[in-house]
């Protein structure tokens, strides 16, 4: 059936895709959503999370809920270099990471569900949410209740991945991706003349061996079997070329997949960093903020995925996945009700769809939109016909 859908989920994902919108931002995209959702007389509720839409497909008799969870915003990127018909319209902002596949295969789904008439029992929620990317818009939602009024019982999320092929869908049981933590680290030196370094303290120099030791933290300070990955992705500081820079401000992100590790790595960055900046009297601020927490998959939400996707295709599609060091606010939710994250192969062998998310020529193999469009379909009406107590009691048992 969802293969009748297939023009207009290209559409939608072309449309989005032209119109991106960063987080908080994804007005337009929210209006579409909830139209369509209304259309097909759901209950639909705006501004869940500031730009988040919720549609409830409420069955004729109480039973389980399952929410299905698309993100819609983009990144402040743009596909300058992409030549297709429908490259960003926005100057500044791109559909980078597929959010716009994934709010366009959700759409379908829920099309396809109500299609099919309101479940005997139990309720399906299908939740757009907004500002994935790093601006925590699941725990926003989370906030306005997207998890009551039914209670959810257990949730599936989607993302689109172009290291698989088309139809092939995969992932890790329990922790599947890091925790993401922000951190901003201020060196404070003392300006002077280039001519005269010794005069200075060369804010510039410290933050180098700064950057260098934090590569310490990771190899040397933490249990190699554990991965850790510390990144300074953006520095900036000094003022001209003929002056000793007095301060440098630096910006990166902390990612682990232990908790244990992850309580740890405040304070090993800080020793590294006082260590060095008082051995060249130096002063420093460092900013460390907990963000999103790890993603850990339900083993038993995994395994059921995996029956589902064979039950539909007729064949083995699972591929079991190494945990991603990548961070995904999901981490809210799998940590409220058993949640399973899985990635859909988007790539077709071509160039095209062979970059990397967040690549500035990112973009995927249209045929995989009526695939994940299927599998979530199919995942709520599994779950909606053979959730028990006793097997929700068990997903909860492992939960824990």
């Amino acid at each position: 059936m969802s293969e009748q859908l297939k023009e207009q989920l290209v559409s939608w994902r072309r449309d989005f895709h032209q119109h991106p919108e960063t987080g908080y931002e994804e007005f337009r995209t929210s209006t579409i959503v909830a139209r369509h959702l209304e259309s097909l007389g759901l209950e639909v509720t705006t501004q869940v999370g500031k730009t988040g839409v919720v549609g409830l497909l409420r069955g004729e008799a109480p039973g389980p809920t399952i929410g299905l969870r698309a993100d819609m915003d983009a990144l402040p990127i743009q596909d300058l270099k992409k030549d297709v018909s429908y490259a960003s319209q926005i100057n500044g902002k791109g559909h980078l990471c597929g959010h716009d596949a994934h709010t366009s295969m959700l759409m379908g789904a829920a099309q396809l569900l109500t299609g099919l008439g309101r479940p005997q029992r139990g309720n399906i929620k299908f939740i757009f949410q907004p500002a994935e990317e790093g601006l925590a818009g699941a725990k926003a939602m989370m906030d306005d209740g997207v998890l009551q009024n039914p209670q959810v019982d257990a949730i599936a999320g989607i993302h689109v991945y172009p290291g698989l092929p088309t139809g092939a869908i995969g992932g890790s049981k329990g922790i599947a991706f890091a925790s993401a933590d922000p951190i901003e680290i201020t060196i404070f030196g003392k300006g002077g003349h280039a001519a005269r370094p010794h005069e200075g303290v060369d804010a510039i120099a410290v933050s180098a061996q700064v950057i260098t030791a934090l590569q310490n933290v990771t190899s040397r300070m933490i249990d190699p079997l554990e991965p850790a990955v510390v990144t300074i992705g953006k520095i900036e500081g000094g003022d001209i070329g003929t002056a000793i820079a007095s301060t440098v401000r630096m910006v990166g992100t902390v990612r682990t997949l232990s908790p244990a590790v992850r309580d740890q790595m405040p304070v090993l960055i800080e020793q590294v960093i006082q260590g060095v900046t008082r051995s060249f009297g130096a002063q420093y601020e460092l900013i460390y903020d907990k963000s999103y927490p790890a993603v850990r998959n339900n083993e038993g939400m995994v395994d059921f995925v995996t029956e589902t996707s064979q039950r539909l295709y007729g064949k083995e599609v699972w591929r079991d996945l190494k945990p991603s060091t990548g961070g995904e606010d999901f981490a809210f939710y799998s940590e409220a009700v058993p949640g399973v994250f899985f990635r859909l192969g988007v790539g077709d062998g071509e160039e095209r769809t062979s970059y990397p998310l967040h690549h500035p020529l990112f973009d995927l193999d249209e045929n995989a939109l009526q695939h994940g469009t299927a599998l979530l379909s199919a995942i709520a009406l599994r779950f909606l016909a053979e959730a028990d107590e006793s097997w929700l009691a068990g997903l909860q048992a492992l939960q824990k």
